[in-house]
């Protein structure tokens, strides 16, 4: 469940997710490579608390398929097994600033629909 939210709209807020859950990750990655945990955590900091970890993995092997990411292996901080880590490819930083273009364009308009129906009531019959 999303923070603060009511639990009625996760479904759709889930819905809203997973269509942009893949330019989430890159701009995560963006700011610095990351493993799989932290991308869970850094979600649920920005009250995307919907997403788990078995949706994350696959989302970040199709990435790395497609050549946006890559991995490599580092050792942990805690002394524990190597972490697999995940950073951004040339074309990774393409795919995401077309991708943050194409969602601020639709997100105005979609907002710009939201608001200007919002004090309308339910419509004439």
């Amino acid at each position: 469940m999303t923070k603060g939210l009511p639990p009625a709209g996760d479904q759709r807020r889930s819905q809203l997710l997973r269509g942009v859950l893949d330019l989430c990750l890159l701009s995560l990655i963006a700011e610095r490579p990351r493993y799989g945990f932290e991308f869970v955590a850094a979600l649920a900091d920005s009250g995307l608390d919907l997403v788990s970890e078995g949706s994350i993995y696959p989302l970040l092997a199709r990435l790395e398929r497609e050549g946006l990411i890559s991995s490599y292996r580092a050792p942990s901080a805690s002394g524990g097994a190597p972490r697999k880590y995940y950073r951004l490819t040339d074309t990774g930083r393409v795919e995401l600033a077309s991708g943050r273009t194409v969602w601020h364009a639709f997100s105005r308009r979609v907002g710009r629909i939201l608001s200007a129906t919002e004090n309308t009531g339910e419509g004439t019959p």
